[in-house]
């Protein structure tokens, strides 16, 4: 289970961004955090993925756990190591890089090269659009062949949680369904962690539960 207990972040040691955020993400379920626009989504997920620090942030008071284990102390690399994995907001593909290259460089924590083929193909089967382009340069994919390509990049190491933000931004109805859809699937091996407003309502029924972020102090 991935925990976060009365987290608090501060940046450049004086900014208090999150004060008293508590959530619990349990394996194969999909929890969703929702909140107005600065209320510290974002923050949230940086506290649990470790990259406060490269923004000069730091949790300075609670805990992050998955499974026990202490995530806050951890370097980025290692997080990832333990299966937690980030997706941005934002899309952000390698664009010069071709869709398959893009899901090779999401599998850099395998050493076995037939263990990356094999999870390359598993990205195909949830995403068979990927599949049809996957020696196109990403960037001339279409908003959603790109959020399909970031959130295939993930699955890549076969993680135990996926953090997205903000995943529907901007993205037609049919394509939030497609990429719903594979997501469920996903929640059955672990904890899926989705953050955004947008079209709540078309993926609700996807949904097991529902968090509200914690109002934070500015």
């Amino acid at each position: 289970m991935l925990a976060l207990n009365n987290v608090e972040v501060v940046y450049d040691g004086v900014i208090l961004v999150l004060k008293g955020v508590s959530l619990f993400a349990e394996e194969g379920r999909i929890t969703t955090l929702l909140g107005a626009n600065g209320a510290g989504k974002t923050t949230t997920l940086k506290a649990i993925s470790g990259l406060l620090h490269s923004e000069r942030g730091q949790v300075t008071k609670g805990t992050v756990e998955l499974d026990g284990e202490r995530l806050d102390r951890m370097a980025p690399h290692d997080t990832v190591a333990r299966g937690v994995v980030q997706v941005f907001e934002g899309r952000r593909v390698f664009e010069n890089l071709t869709v398959e290259e893009n899901l090779i460089a999401g599998g850099h924590t395998k050493r076995d090269l037939k263990a990356v083929r094999d999870s390359v193909e598993q990205v195909y089967e949830f995403f068979p659009r990927l599949r049809e382009r996957r020696f196109m340069q990403s960037g001339y994919l279409s908003g959603g062949e790109q959020q399909m390509l970031v959130i295939g990049r993930a699955l890549m190491c076969e993680p135990r949680a996926i953090l997205l933000d903000e995943p529907s931004l901007g993205l037609a109805p049919a394509v939030i369904d497609d990429l719903f859809a594979a997501l469920l699937v996903q929640a059955a091996a672990g904890a899926v962690a989705n953050v955004g407003p947008y079209f709540f309502e078309s993926f609700r029924r996807l949904l097991d539960s529902d968090w509200w972020s914690t109002q934070v102090t500015k």
